[in-house]
């Protein structure tokens, strides 16, 4: 059987879907489908004196005569399918134009300035650049067009017209030439403009989607300090800097504002509470947002004399006050205001990563491209699947993720995360994976999608703690067994597990592959695949563009990487960016294959542009 696209099946049902009325449907209500119907099929010599037979109380003349049968023809010539395909071959190679309106005179139109007078190859143009163009007609700044040649269209469309039929003698040709071009100003260039347009955007969706989820992916990756006593600040000037100090589970101690920086300047009395906090509160890990006032922060912090052992680090603050504001930070915090849970937010970002950005809409975390111009549905299916694809490769801590977080593994949605967090609420830590199937409404199917995913620290079974699914408990056993030990002493014995004969546990369900993964699991049970966070400082005299100079080497951050380069913060207002082709390779890079989101990386300065406050950035390593 011949499979057929569903462009196919809209072609060939075209003639066929209900429409609005149009000329043709006029045309063949006064009775000129049978004119019409001679004239396509090249089987009347004398157009004028055939319509002549067609004069009626609806048509008063020869020549609305011929109009009406050219407006069926024009129409019918639309809906053909071989016409169309025709067209959709020539138009996808052709140029797509934009023209500046009369409304591109304003400030807010300035930014697609590039595109007023504009040009480029359909099947060659970039997704950001095709998704820019859109958004710019969308709000009404420049009209947009495919460069079809007419005349090349219309020749194509009449030469295989004739070799269908024959070639119509002069006075009949002239009918056809004018229904045919009418037919393709009116119908068919505008539906096959919006039809290739449409097919190229579908494209640089799926593009701009596919970075989108790998952004996500790499930021919800990030390497994580892990449970540690944290003092988070998110800074400011005038309304000054909120404080926080969190436990190792992320629980708020202690919440106060200190002013450090002008206006208000308290310098001495700030460092003296930063100390005292550090040491009443056991203090390991520092957090600094890397919003406003950022810069002095970090430099302010350097001049309180914190323990040798305690680590700085600077975290993004994207989507922070999103989620300050939203209903969960509310349910959280809801004797706080939102500076303080934003403050909170940033300590637990750099604690675990995952478990604090899974609270908040992926689109508000600064990490998309167009993200409100492309397929929204197509989109949030992504981010959906993976935000939960990175949940379940980590795996999550029973005893403390949140409801958020559990509703992203396998097999467990919004409900069941409320009631399992109610039921450790109610009875205390879990002892083992077996008890969640106490929990109201988790029955069997539910346990075996998402046990595996599920650790629990301390548990009795030290297999609760590894990515080993309990269905496999009974291969480990075995493998314990026969080795003469416990199953508490083969996990974690990597030099045991190398002994293992894998062949010799395969059953069943359990394949080769599957067997050899439980082994590379009890060899380091629970690990997580995350690296472990790193120190960073951006060069200490670079504090504002104007300190900046050509050729300048400089450490930078990735904080974005989109289909043309990636943006590099180097400890200013405004990000760098380092095009595709300054990526440190031969010609035009992929930059998601190059660099990726929050990596260290060292860059030069190639270019400045003070007026639009934009710096060109080379990728050294």
């Amino acid at each position: 059987e011949n499979s057929v696209e569903s462009r196919e099946l809209e072609d060939l049902y075209l003639p066929f879907r209900p429409k609005r009325r149009t000329r043709a449907i006029a045309a063949k209500e006064a009775g000129l489908e049978p004119l019409a119907d001679k004239m396509y099929n090249v089987s009347v010599a004398d157009p004028v004196r055939e319509a002549k037979a067609f004069i009626n109380d609806k048509v008063k003349t020869v020549e609305e005569a011929l109009a009406g049968a050219r407006d069926i023809i024009a129409e019918r010539l639309s809906e053909t399918a071989s016409v169309r395909e025709t067209l959709r071959q020539i138009f996808k190679t052709r140029r797509i134009m934009t023209k500046a309106t009369k409304k591109a005179t304003g400030p807010d139109a300035q930014k697609y300035k590039i595109y007023f007078d504009y040009s480029e190859s359909l099947d060659r143009i970039a997704p950001h650049r095709l998704l820019a163009i859109l958004r710019a007609e969308e709000e009404g700044y420049i009209n947009v067009r495919i460069d079809a040649d007419p005349e090349k269209c219309g020749k194509k469309l009449y030469y295989d017209f004739c070799q269908e039929r024959r070639y119509p003698g002069n006075a009949l040709a002239e009918q056809i030439h004018a229904a045919f071009d009418d037919s393709f100003k009116r119908l068919l260039e505008p539906s096959i403009s919006n039809e290739v347009i449409k097919e190229a955007k579908e494209k640089a969706d799926a593009e701009s989607i596919r970075i989108f989820g790998e952004n996500l992916r790499q930021l919800l990756l990030a390497p994580p300090v892990g449970q540690k006593r944290v003092l988070a600040i998110d800074p400011g000037f005038r309304t000054g800097c909120k404080v926080v100090c969190l436990d190792e589970q992320g629980t708020l101690l202690h919440n106060e504002a200190i002013f450090p920086h002008p206006p208000v300047s308290e310098k001495v009395k700030s460092i003296q509470t930063i100390s005292s906090l550090v040491q009443k509160y056991g203090i390991e890990v520092v957090a600094i947002g890397n919003g406003t006032a950022s810069r002095e922060t970090e430099d302010f912090i350097k001049m309180v004399r914190l323990p040798k052992e305690v680590r700085v680090f600077t975290v993004s603050e994207d989507g922070a006050s999103i989620y300050s504001a939203s209903d969960i930070a509310r349910a959280e915090f809801p004797d706080y205001d939102v500076t303080v849970r934003g403050a909170v937010s940033i300590g637990r970002r750099l604690m675990d990563p995952l478990a604090e950005l899974v609270k908040i809409d992926p689109k508000s975390l600064g990490v998309g491209q167009y993200q409100h111009d492309v397929d929204q549905a197509l989109l949030k299916e992504k981010l959906d699947t993976t935000v939960e694809s990175c949940v379940n490769s980590v795996g999550v801590n029973l005893n403390t993720a949140s409801s958020y977080l559990l509703s992203y593994v396998s097999g467990i949605g919004p409900a069941l995360a409320e009631n399992i967090v109610e039921y450790r609420t109610a009875n205390g830590p879990y002892r083992s994976r077996k008890e969640l199937l106490k929990v109201k409404r988790l029955g069997d199917k539910a346990f075996e999608q998402c046990a595996g995913f599920l650790r629990i620290t301390d548990a009795v079974d030290p297999l609760d703690n590894s990515a080993v699914h309990p269905e496999a408990y009974h291969i480990v056993a075995a493998m314990a067994k026969d080795l003469g030990i416990s199953t508490k002493d083969l996990v974690g014995n990597a030099e045991l597990c190398s002994k293992i004969n894998p062949s010799k546990y395969v059953c069943g369900d359990f394949g080769l592959p599957t067997v050899n993964d439980i082994i590379n699991e009890l060899k380091k049970p629970g690990r997580d695949p995350r690296e472990s966070a790193q120190v960073f400082e951006f060069a200490h005299d670079i504090k504002s563009m104007e300190d900046l100079k050509m050729g300048m080497e400089l450490p930078g951050i990735v904080t974005n990487v989109t289909a043309f380069g990636a943006f590099v913060d180097v400890g200013i207002k405004q990000n760098g960016l380092i095009h595709a082709s300054q990526m440190g390779v031969k010609g035009m890079a992929d930059p998601s294959k190059v660099v990726r989101l929050h990596q260290q990386v060292k860059v030069a300065v190639v270019s400045l542009d003070m007026e639009r406050g934009r710096i060109g950035l080379k990728l050294i390593k």
